[in-house]
């Protein structure tokens, strides 16, 4: 039995965490696996009734877990470091969650505002590093309100957080069935000493894997070619800064915002990882029931995939892989009109029926 943490979370999480709950859940039956799904109301609206955005002990408490399944975080009038540095930042650092994975893909090329793609073009995954560099939280304001003010956001890059995000890449770029090729994203002309470090440590670590393809692009440069050249890539690196900007853009090229997982990883699997689609709570359409799940159900597929339940995981991504191709369902960000939990129902009844269809799974 796996024991899952589950953070709805404000705005549109507890809407598409349902659906993802749901679908998830249905590939678990289908291949005889028990799960024990248990709720914690925590973030933002915690955050307005405690004054946290989680408990005092709730690492203590997540511990105890295989694996967190969360929502999102943010509500109008709480400010911003809450969400981030009282839960986000807080989770990832105290869990070393120091991968953050984004895959990016196109399911449908009418999905695609890039004219001429196909769904075959477009297929690779931005590897973020989680825990230190731009997000390392180190910094201050000194002289605050007066005509002196001084504010510090301070950088972080240690040789070992950049070693082994660029060590993950590596051996990413040799398991997957793609071009083989590591892309390095950095900024070494204006950033001249975390961003060149980034660059040796990059250079030091490729010499090790002579059969990957390697190349290094400027972060400003990479946002323009991901909409000239997105089939070009395969695994790209990042900071923690620049991973999060090329990862939200990536998104857009395949569609939508809301089709973007991401994974939490410690690959160590010292502490629990944690999944999660990559957009906001978006306040503005929360309890209309038009926000897109995929993204939170395709997060669900990697955190089976991280439990080694892969069959789970190939029988979620069959079902998303297949309801986008069919288009009947569509939310409204897919040009469709579509509820969430139409959506939700949709990628469930498709699991099922594959699941009905595999011999592994009945």
């Amino acid at each position: 039995m796996y024991k899952i943490a589950l953070l709805p979370g404000d705005g549109i999480g507890p809407e598409v965490i349902n659906e993802g709950v749901k679908v998830v859940s249905e590939a678990a039956r289908c291949c005889h696996i028990d799960i024990k799904w248990e709720r914690f109301d925590w973030g933002c609206g915690y955050w307005k009734k405690h004054g946290e955005a989680m408990p005092p002990d709730g690492l203590d408490i997540l511990k105890g877990f295989d694996a967190i399944y969360l929502g999102a975080m943010g509500l109008p009038g709480v400010p911003e470091p809450v969400p981030a540095h009282g839960f986000n930042l807080k989770i990832r650092k105290g869990f070393d969650q120091y991968i953050n994975l984004r895959p990016v893909k196109v399911f449908h090329p009418d999905f695609c505002p890039i004219k001429g793609k196909e769904d075959k073009d477009i297929d690779f995954v931005v590897v973020r590093e989680n825990t230190e560099g731009e997000y390392a939280g180190v910094g201050g304001r000194l002289y605050v309100g007066t005509p002196n003010e001084v504010a510090l956001q301070t950088s972080v890059f240690t040789r070992m957080g950049t070693e082994r995000v660029m060590r993950f890449s590596f051996e990413l770029a040799r398991k997957r069935n793609g071009k083989k090729r590591v892309t390095c994203c950095t900024k070494s002309n204006a950033c001249n000493y975390s961003m060149t470090f980034w660059e040796e440590v990059f250079d030091q670590v490729a010499a090790e894997y002579p059969d990957i393809q390697t190349n290094k692009t400027h972060v400003d440069a990479l946002t323009t070619l991901f909409i000239i050249k997105p089939e070009f890539y395969d695994v790209v690196v990042a900071s923690n800064l620049f991973g999060d900007i090329i990862s939200d853009e990536a998104a857009a090229v395949v569609g939508s915002l809301g089709m973007a997982p991401g994974a939490n990883l410690d690959p160590t699997r010292r502490y629990p990882s944690m999944f999660e689609p990559i957009h906001g709570s978006a306040p503005d359409i929360a309890g209309k029931g038009i926000a897109n799940p995929i993204g939170t159900v395709w997060a669900g597929a990697l955190m089976m995939e991280h439990l080694g339940e892969q069959k789970a995981a190939d029988l979620i991504m069959k079902a998303v892989e297949t309801v986008c191709r069919e288009r009947k369902v569509r939310t409204p960000d897919l040009g469709g009109k579509n509820t969430t939990v139409e959506m939700g129902n949709a990628l469930r009844d498709m699991v099922a029926e594959f699941g009905r269809g595999c011999c592994c799974c009945r």
